[in-house]
């Protein structure tokens, strides 16, 4: 079977089915990416279940839904949870929602989805926006190996080694943040990091004012000593570099040494590599850099 065979054949399945745990993506900003599917689900499945049922509210609103919206939060979890798998074993469907983005990722839903499956009620997932991999594609980090915080701990002993251990992270680091922590954040990850640890920072992602905001913590800093963080942050923290295993040498030195090795013979992704596990320096970063100068 094809891809587009399919594609008809899932069209042909009614949805919502009956016993069914939805988890729904819904936009981080623009409403505009509310796939076809999740409102189409949204508008005929028994209950909606969400963080907030005024802001829900209005994004039923918008799409003539008048299916029923019960809360569904952190502070009501062991509650409601009774009640929705009641929903589930008389045959019912629900759709679980967030505020914004894919439920269970810094939001509710994780305690519903393993007492859903527990009790053997079909669970299915509607891709929708998601802030971490949005911020994440566009910061030009390192994307093939992430890790993911979310909201770090306030209390005060826990946040000090999760960021100890985020300090001695490889890999891309994905952390959210409220604009009025923000600033101190970043002097927190400048600290332990160094203030010259890539990093970028989306601020009020596919919305009118999105931006991104980076290229060391330093600048970062600078910038928000300037402007005043408002809105929603994503931020998206490079891993560290082993420096002790590697030559130090600066940016224009690593260019000169990956250019000898091409007028050596050396192909141009090969020697790419090289210079790269010499130096610390990323092999895509080289490469460009590389592409760029023949490009002239």
């Amino acid at each position: 079977m094809n891809l587009i065979d399919d594609y008809k054949l899932q069209q042909t399945r009614e949805e919502p089915s009956p016993g069914t745990l939805y988890i729904v993506g819904t936009p981080i900003g623009n409403l505009g990416d509310l796939s076809p599917r999740a409102k189409s689900l949204l508008k005929k499945v028994s209950l909606v279940a969400c963080e907030d049922t005024r802001r829900s509210g209005k994004l039923l609103k918008v799409i003539e839904s008048r299916v029923p919206l019960l809360s569904y939060h952190k502070h009501n979890i062991k509650s409601r949870q009774s009640h929705l798998l009641e929903i589930l074993s008389k045959n019912g469907s629900i759709a679980l929602i967030s505020d914004a983005g894919l439920p269970g990722i810094s939001d509710p839903g994780e305690e519903l989805v393993q007492a859903a499956r527990l009790n053997n009620h079909k669970i299915v997932c509607i891709p929708g926006p998601c802030a971490a991999t949005t911020a994440l594609v566009t910061s030009g980090l390192p994307s093939q190996r992430f890790c993911f915080e979310g909201f770090l701990p306030k209390k005060q002993s826990i946040r000090k080694k999760r960021l100890k251990n985020i300090a001695e992270e490889d890999r891309t680091t994905i952390i959210y943040e409220s604009p009025h922590q923000l600033v101190k954040l970043l002097e927190d990850l400048s600290t332990i990091c160094g203030k010259e640890r890539p990093i970028q920072i989306g601020r009020e992602l596919t919305k009118i004012y999105e931006e991104s905001i980076g290229g060391t913590i330093e600048e970062a800093i600078k910038y928000f000593n300037i402007n005043k963080p408002k809105g929603e942050f994503t931020i998206v923290l490079g891993g560290q570099q082993k420096q002790n295993k590697y030559i130090r040498i600066s940016e224009s030195e690593a260019i000169n040494k990956l250019n000898v090795l091409i007028k050596n013979g050396e192909k141009s992704n090969i020697a790419a590599r090289k210079v790269a596990d010499e130096t610390g320096y990323e092999k895509k970063w080289l490469y460009s850099k590389l592409h760029k100068k023949l490009d002239k």
